[in-house]
């Protein structure tokens, strides 16, 4: 199976993810890979969208700006909605907290991204699958940004999801009784 982006084909590996707004594939282009990130329009009770793709292309050029580790835009097609990105080969944060794998080090350099981003007056989304370890190093996968909200902050709401606190348990607990995998 395969999908276009401004008329280059690329490879569908697999379903890396689908969040409230798009679906990121890993896909394959000439011996290397890529993450395609198609956009969905998906109803979200708890997240009011605009033009999804402006977002995105405009997320990113803010983050940029601060510096934080983010995967390159490589291309973006807005006709189809799809954005194609570097891809971060890793595990996430999710995964290392489920799994009990998760260092000292990597809340660390959260910190210093969440203090990065603040002083741009910004908010990431903190959520623990939005970020990927590479060689030791933490990346913000996600593109998503808004003005910096003090009740969605990293202390008042991302926190509660980068350990086994009651909050990730319930999380986790919650979709793997939707998917059917076993609990921790």
């Amino acid at each position: 199976m395969s999908m276009k982006l401004n008329q280059t084909e690329y490879e569908i590996i697999k379903l890396l993810g689908h969040g409230k707004g798009g679906y990121s594939y890993l896909v394959e282009k000439g011996g290397k890979q890529y993450v395609l990130k198609q956009i969905h329009h998906e109803p979200c009770d708890y997240y009011s969208f605009g033009n999804k793709i402006e977002a995105e292309q405009n997320d990113y050029k803010r983050l940029l700006e601060t510096g934080i580790r983010i995967p390159k835009m490589l291309d973006i097609d807005m006709e189809n909605e799809r954005i194609l990105k570097q891809y971060v080969d890793g595990p996430t944060i999710f995964e290392l907290v489920k799994n009990g794998a998760m260092k000292d080090i990597y809340l660390c350099q959260m910190r210093e991204m969440v203090e990065t981003v603040y002083r741009a007056g910004l908010n990431i989304d903190y959520f623990p699958t939005n970020f990927i370890v590479q060689d030791e190093q933490i990346f913000y996968i996600d593109y998503e940004c808004n003005s910096y909200m003090e009740e969605w902050n990293f202390e008042n709401w991302g926190i509660k999801y980068w350990s086994k606190t009651q909050e990730f348990m319930n999380y986790v607990n919650q979709h793997e009784a939707l998917s059917g995998e076993n609990s921790l």
